[in-house]
């Protein structure tokens, strides 16, 4: 069985690949299910969990830390990865008028306390700021992420879906740890917008949500979906893998040395991505894919 190692980033540490809680409301799992679920993630060796405070209209946190306090003695073996800084209009925040984001002090304390509270847990390993305030104040906003971290209480900082000189401007007040972004065959934005060349530049790990494209690869009739499917299953075919390993593998390749973020309930999904460990994809092989993805040679 293929397991997944550890990769350090600026000081903090996560697992090649990572696990997300995401939709864990939607699965209608017990407690004792969920932490089957965070089992076998951690015996595949993937020891980094992705939360958000909104995540389920906020309640993803208290169904993680339910499970996590059936085994407490788990969290030694796992970072947490949390996210704050989106407010949504829902019934368990009546104060929010209009969906907004909010970097101020005072909301990232407060987030960060009750995702302690939820989670069931004495720290967060990293705090993401989930998306770009306008209204950022870098100073303060490093200001209290220093604080937090003096008081034990978050290890680690990043960001999420901010572009290179929003994540620039922050990381002159304090440095980032990761910078989590949207890529896949059929997103290839952060190929070419600067975002994995600052990852490389400043030396920290880009994590990566929807690195399936939110299941298109293996699902969608679109052009795109069937011309990178087409690739993916030929390659696999080629190296006795699954389609599956083999788009992980697309990912693991860039020098960045990007962490996908998978958000599947299913045991198999994680064991696939384990295995794309093995897979070394050479430069034609990655840009088959990318030119799939693409619908063209490059120029």
């Amino acid at each position: 069985m293929s397991r997944v190692p550890l990769i350090e980033s600026r000081g903090a540490v996560f697992s090649r690949i990572a696990a997300g809680a995401w939709r864990m409301a939607e699965w209608g799992l017990t407690p004792q299910q969920r932490l089957g679920w965070i089992e076998a993630c951690l015996d595949l060796g993937i020891t980094t969990f992705d939360h958000a405070d909104i995540y389920g209209g906020y309640t993803v946190e208290a169904l993680f830390g339910e499970a996590l306090a059936l085994q407490p003695a788990l969290r030694q073996r796992m970072q947490i990865v949390g996210k704050c800084g989106i407010r949504l209009v829902n019934p368990q925040r009546p104060g929010n008028l209009v969906k907004h984001y909010d970097t101020s002090p005072a909301h990232v304390r407060a987030s960060v306390e009750n995702s302690l509270q939820q989670l069931r847990t004495d720290h967060l390993d990293v705090l993401l700021i989930h998306r770009p305030d306008a209204l950022m104040n870098a100073a303060e906003l490093a200001d209290v992420f220093t604080r937090l971290r003096t008081e034990g209480k978050v290890l680690h900082f990043g960001v999420s879906n901010h572009t290179p000189s929003q994540l620039a401007l922050l990381d002159a007040h304090i440095p980032l740890v990761t910078h989590q972004l949207e890529c896949s065959p059929l997103h290839l934005d952060a190929l070419h917008d600067g975002a994995f060349d600052q990852a490389q530049a400043l030396g920290f790990l880009p994590m990566v949500w929807s690195p399936m494209a939110g299941g298109r690869l293996f699902t969608g009739g679109d052009d795109a979906s069937v011309r990178v499917r087409g690739v993916l299953t030929a390659l696999a075919s080629e190296w006795g893998s699954s389609p599956e390993a083999v788009a992980i593998a697309w990912l693991l390749r860039h020098p960045a040395r990007p962490v996908p973020v998978l958000g599947s309930r299913r045991a198999q999904a994680y064991q696939q991505a384990a295995d794309a460990m093995t897979l070394n994809m050479d430069a034609q092989s990655w840009y088959r894919v990318w030119s799939a993805g693409a619908g063209r040679a490059v120029a």
